[in-house]
């Protein structure tokens, strides 16, 4: 582990695996969900926007091979990078015919691309694409990463979140990745006002079981034109605070097991995309202070054990 960092950052997981910076190249494609096309529900999950979760991407009318070259020499310029991760971040990326996704994959291998990452919903996944990127992994060297939108293992949360999938979805789809040996990255949200302690300890403990190999972490967002924007203006719940989101994180990574790779500790939207974000704070000051309780009080990923000590830090952090 980082000797400067209280937890495993995905950072230096990348050096350890391909011996250098390794950074994302972000993918736009023009995609559905089974959330909002009818076949799950037609709302969407509240938080999601019309962008399908992601900001300051290409157009999605520009090819993969056009996005990936565009995107590449404008990063590759600015941190000197060689080696990229093909990133398909919008809506659920498995959630496409056959045909076409075997073409929006294969257009990824390249000779600087060492991983392709594909967001998608637990219930998207399917033995036939995981067979073909299978056999393309092992044909062209390149790893394959899923991510999947857990968000939290609270049932009735999900169901406020409309997420039209449960936590029995997610644990069939880790099943059946890990029996590829893909490695799978879960997104959490953190401070989901209906979660209380219980159910972000809950979280941390089924990705321990699953084999989840890196966890990205969120605050919750309130985005603009959203379910959760009206929710939110209507006062139907209270935002929790910063201090109160630092505790989650805290909280879920001495859970979380220590060699899990976290990607972040906290993301951010666009000011003039959202109604909320971050409580108006820089999204490094909100990591930074993480860092720095966890450092000063010896406190590291993975390292809670009982709960004495669990009881203990939330008297600490009150």
């Amino acid at each position: 582990m980082n000797r400067d960092l209280p937890y495993f950052p995905i950072s230096e997981y990348y050096k350890l695996e391909y011996g250098q910076k390794v950074y994302k190249l972000p993918v736009k494609l023009s995609l559905s969900c089974p959330n909002r096309d009818g076949e799950k529900s037609t709302k969407g999950c509240i938080f999601c926007s019309e962008s399908g979760g992601s900001f300051e991407n290409l157009p999605s009318f520009l090819t993969v091979d056009r996005q990936l070259e565009i995107n590449k020499n404008y990063i590759g310029s600015r941190y000197k990078a060689k080696k990229f991760i093909a990133y398909f971040q919008n809506f659920s990326n498995t959630y496409v015919e056959f045909e076409k996704f075997k073409n929006i994959i294969e257009a990824c291998n390249k000779e600087y691309i060492v991983a392709i990452s594909i967001s998608t919903r637990s219930d998207c996944i399917t033995y036939k694409k995981l067979d073909f990127l299978s056999d393309f992994s092992k044909k062209t060297g390149i790893d394959i990463i899923i991510e999947l939108g857990l968000q939290t293992a609270n049932y009735k949360t999900l169901k406020i979140l409309n997420r039209c999938e449960d936590l029995a979805d997610f644990i069939k789809a880790c099943n059946m990745i890990n029996e590829y040996g893909f490695r799978i990255c879960t997104h959490v949200i953190l401070s989901l006002p209906w979660d209380d302690d219980e159910d972000i300890i809950e979280t941390a403990r089924i990705i321990n079981v699953l084999r989840v190999k890196e966890v990205k972490i969120h605050s919750l967002f309130v985005i603009k034109n959203t379910k959760l924007e009206m929710m939110y203006q209507d006062n139907e719940f209270k935002m929790p605070s910063k201090e109160d989101y630092q505790k989650n994180v805290i909280l879920f990574l001495r859970y979380i097991n220590k060699d899990i790779a976290i990607q972040r500790l906290v993301g951010r939207a666009p000011k003039e995309d959202s109604v909320f974000c971050n409580w108006n704070c820089s999204w490094w000051m909100i990591r930074d202070e993480i860092i720095d309780y966890m450092n000063e009080n010896n406190i590291f990923q993975g390292d809670m054990s009982c709960q004495k000590e669990y009881k203990k830090l939330k008297g600490e952090m009150k």
